[in-house]
């Protein structure tokens, strides 16, 4: 990937908040969400791997999604909290590059992922029956794979996009991490072609991704209403809300923060919307998608049964 030669080597990340007193609050309170994200997101991912119980299309997709997850918050919260510790918002040209592409990269796949999972509930739910023929394992890595495609294309052009333009004098990035429009406003040079880019990548795999996601969840809400069992109608709608808020609430952010031109960005706004998707989404995704299901409490004891099982083997 060529990359245009900048007259800046490093940026300045100014993080949520230029107040060096919410410097320890910060820290404090993003470690424990980024704790709570690892630990919620490996368990789903290493269950849906380890468990027999957990093979089926939804815990595959669920599994790729808390990857994903792990992927997105690392790209950006260890640099944040290890800028809190040792007091240095610097972070060099290339590391910025590299932050970007690997923020944008999960980014973009879960995008798609989450229509593809708001597909997969409505077949499963509507089409119960030929359910297993539809989406099968063979389909799942199909699908994964050429949404990884996609996703990989869209962060390859929006980080050559990006870093095509030179970066002069200021190098402040009023944000907390290597984001895309804070960039473009730093930019001495024309951003024109980037905000088309945007734009573009933003209503395809935003809006359109979106609609998508709506349209097979009114579907699913249709059936749910043909549900003649009281409590299990309304067991169905509390999960279907749950997982309709995070959606939104994801989408939302993503669509808010890339939609808008550049003449029109609120940086301190964004940042906290950024927060959303960045930060918040992927450490709720395991409690809303997974941590409450029964199938993957009855996975984790039966694998903490396992563990000890093996321990006590082999100790005697």
């Amino acid at each position: 990937m060529m990359i245009n030669r900048s007259l800046v080597s490093e940026f300045i990340i100014l993080g949520l908040s230029t107040r060096p007193e919410l410097e320890a609050t910060f820290f404090i309170v993003f470690l424990i969400i980024y704790t709570v994200a690892l630990i919620g997101n490996l368990i789903i991912f290493i269950l849906s791997i380890i468990d027999s119980g957990l093979n089926t299309p939804m815990y595959f997709f669920l599994g790729f999604l808390s990857f994903l997850d792990i992927c997105c918050t690392s790209a950006t919260v260890p640099k944040m909290l290890t800028g809190y510790v040792t007091k240095s918002k610097a972070i060099s040209y290339y590391g910025c590059v590299a932050q970007l592409f690997f923020f944008t990269w999960p980014m973009g796949i879960e995008l798609l992922l989450l229509t593809v999972m708001a597909y997969d509930r409505y077949i499963a739910i509507g089409n119960p029956l030929r359910y297993a023929t539809i989406i099968n394992r063979k389909v799942c890595i199909q699908v994964a794979i050429i949404i990884t495609i996609i996703g990989s294309l869209n962060s390859m052009t929006h980080t050559y996009c990006t870093f095509r333009l030179p970066y002069c004098d200021d190098n402040k990035i009023n944000h907390f991490f290597c984001e895309i429009m804070p960039l473009l406003k730093l930019a001495c040079g024309d951003t024109y072609i980037n905000e088309i880019v945007v734009f573009t990548a933003d209503f395809i795999l935003g809006i359109c991704c979106f609609c998508l996601t709506c349209i097979s969840y009114v579907f699913i809400i249709n059936t749910i209403l043909k549900i003649r069992s009281a409590a299990g109608k309304r067991k169905a709608f509390s999960t279907c809300a749950s997982h309709i808020v995070i959606v939104s609430m994801y989408y939302g952010a993503v669509i808010f923060t890339y939609i808008r031109p550049r003449s029109s960005l609120s940086l301190e706004k964004d940042k906290i919307v950024s927060a959303l998707y960045a930060v918040i989404t992927p450490t709720l995704n395991p409690i809303i998608y997974s941590l409450r299901n029964k199938e993957v409490k009855e996975a984790f004891k039966r694998t903490i049964k396992r563990l000890v099982q093996h321990r006590v083997t082999n100790r005697t």
